[in-house]
């Protein structure tokens, strides 16, 4: 009624049986995602940077390069460089989002114990929190 199966299963269900594909460890993969997560947090930084310039968010941006670059074993992120647009501010909506990666970049740190990473994202998003009430009480005085 069924054919029997004649090749070797993709899947290993069976315990101690080693596969032909790499796998990553929780750790690894821990890794990468915090990379990521930082990565696309020192975009918006580079991209505040260029809107409103700071010594802050340079040192953050130092610091989150710092921590891409170890976590992806020496490889330096690639930098944004854009150029201010004044006829668009936008200023609120990068807070929010930096604020949001800096939440994930957190937990994700926190999940894998990097204690310097996780005091970092949470730097970040006091930063951003607070500009995010400086931002707000502008667009309302003004």
């Amino acid at each position: 009624m069924y054919e029997p199966i004649r090749t070797k299963s993709v899947h290993s269900t069976m315990a101690g049986t080693s596969s032909d594909f790499p796998h990553r460890s929780r750790e690894e993969e821990l890794d990468i995602q915090l990379a990521g997560h930082l990565a696309a947090l020192l975009a918006v930084t580079d991209e505040l940077c260029a809107t409103a310039p700071s010594a802050d968010l340079d040192t953050a941006a130092a610091q989150l390069a710092q921590q891409v670059t170890r976590l992806r074993g020496g490889r330096t992120p690639v930098r944004s460089a854009h150029a201010a647009d004044p006829a668009e501010p936008h200023l609120a909506a990068l807070h929010e989002r930096a604020h949001a990666l800096a939440g994930r970049a957190l937990l994700v740190a926190a999940s894998r114990a990097d204690t310097a990473t996780a005091i970092l994202a949470a730097q970040r998003m006091d930063a951003h929190a607070a500009a995010l009430v400086e931002t707000k009480e502008l667009s309302t005085a003004g």
